[in-house]
């Protein structure tokens, strides 16, 4: 049984429609819990081989019509981290606009975020998506260094940041207090400079959730 007839086999329609709710109607789910979800996927990926990358899976679960087959691709995405360079960030790109909701872009911009640790040419592709049409491709941008703490570029996260002000996507305003709250965790002295010098800028909600720690 592959991992996709395993997921069907555990689906649980009364479970689906709450969650299938909750998520605006926007995607179809089996209605498999979290931790289910999570115990399901941890034995499929762990026979599968670890030394290569499979973007024809990757592809496959995110076809699927239910929302629970993204995910499995972006803990595979995870678990297969290291294997990820510069030349793959087309693929992330072109699954990050597609089935897009906040749900699979806050771990894809982690998965983008390292890639851009090791690469730094991605930089100015992520200086480009900061400036894109489409809002989730900002979002990553945004916050793909989320994890960084003081290796953070402070001169590339301003300058993404500022490419999104007088913005009124609530996601990206989100967005743009998440990053600078997490980071104000190990530097809130930069934070308190950035607000003081943008505050007149920024959305109400991205200074409220900036301010959170300083």
């Amino acid at each position: 049984m592959d991992v996709f007839e395993r997921f069907r086999a555990a689906a649980d329609p009364e479970k689906a429609t709450p969650m299938q709710a909750y998520m605006r109607g926007q995607f179809a789910f089996l209605g498999i819990p979290t931790p289910e979800r999570r115990r399901l996927s941890r034995e499929f990926l762990h026979t599968m081989d670890k030394t290569s990358m499979d973007w024809a899976f990757v592809i496959q679960c995110w076809e699927q019509p239910e929302r629970e087959f993204q995910y499995i691709a972006v803990e595979y995405l995870e678990k297969r981290a290291a294997l990820l360079t510069s030349a793959d960030i087309p693929r992330l790109r072109e699954i990050a606009v597609c089935k897009s909701w906040w749900d699979t872009i806050d771990g894809l911009d982690r998965i983008v975020g390292d890639i851009a640790r090791r690469y730094p040419e991605v930089n100015e592709i992520l200086l480009a998506w900061s400036l894109d049409e489409n809002i989730w491709l900002r979002r990553i941008a945004i916050d793909h260094q989320l994890a960084r703490k003081n290796q953070t570029d402070t001169d590339l996260l301003e300058r993404i940041i500022v490419n999104n002000f007088a913005q009124t996507e609530f996601f990206i305003n989100k967005a743009i207090g998440w990053s600078l709250r997490e980071y104000s965790k190990v530097n809130p002295a930069w934070v308190r400079d950035f607000l003081a010098r943008h505050r007149d800028k920024m959305a109400k909600l991205s200074i409220r959730e900036a301010s959170k720690y300083v």
